[in-house]
């Protein structure tokens, strides 16, 4: 199963884990709207900044490997 992130398998899984994370632990609790905006925010730059992070290891990768031919 992939969800097309362009992430590895690893990445891929932990990735789900913090959005489970985020949604049981943050959206049933009880805390204030503020708090839960700012946690939201955390956890979805996180995320993104994952993916990104990825596609430019995977970009040089390339570029490497284009260079080394």
């Amino acid at each position: 199963m992939s969800f097309k992130l362009g992430v590895k398998g690893i990445q891929e899984v932990l990735v789900l884990v913090l959005m489970l994370v985020f949604v049981f632990g943050v959206l049933y609790s009880q805390m204030e709207l503020t708090y839960k905006i700012g946690i939201t925010v955390l956890v979805f730059s996180i995320i993104l900044l994952t993916t990104v992070a990825t596609q430019a290891m995977k970009q040089a990768e390339e570029r490497q490997r284009l260079k080394s031919n």
